[in-house]
């Protein structure tokens, strides 16, 4: 009896396109190098938050895409949202500022 392995080739052949494929940059999404970059900037930006004396609060979201940091969610005060576009402007790597953050009544 003998053993085929053309389908097993098949299948790591068909698996290391799609793989490969996936990290592919395209004209509508990030690179992989972009998106580890964005990923960075994303950890470094909640890390300051949760530093600062007037910030520390889990309610804020952060997102980053090319560099340009987006916050969302609730704060106290419109001094704290003030601040937390401060705090992100800190940051390197942070092209710029998207404060979405809501002001609680």
């Amino acid at each position: 009896m003998r053993l085929s392995f053309k389908p097993l080739a098949t299948a790591i052949a068909l698996g290391s396109v799609l793989v490969f494929g996936a990290c592919a940059e395209t004209h509508k999404s990030e690179s992989t190098g972009q998106y580890l970059d964005d990923t960075g900037i994303t950890s470094k930006v909640k890390a300051k938050i949760l530093q600062d004396d007037q910030l520390k609060v889990l309610q804020i979201g952060v997102s980053t895409y090319k560099g340009v940091v987006q916050l969302s969610g609730f704060v106290d005060t419109a001094a704290m949202k003030t601040r937390a576009t401060q705090v992100v402007k800190s940051v390197e790597g942070v092209e710029s500022v998207e404060n979405d953050l809501v002001v609680k009544p």
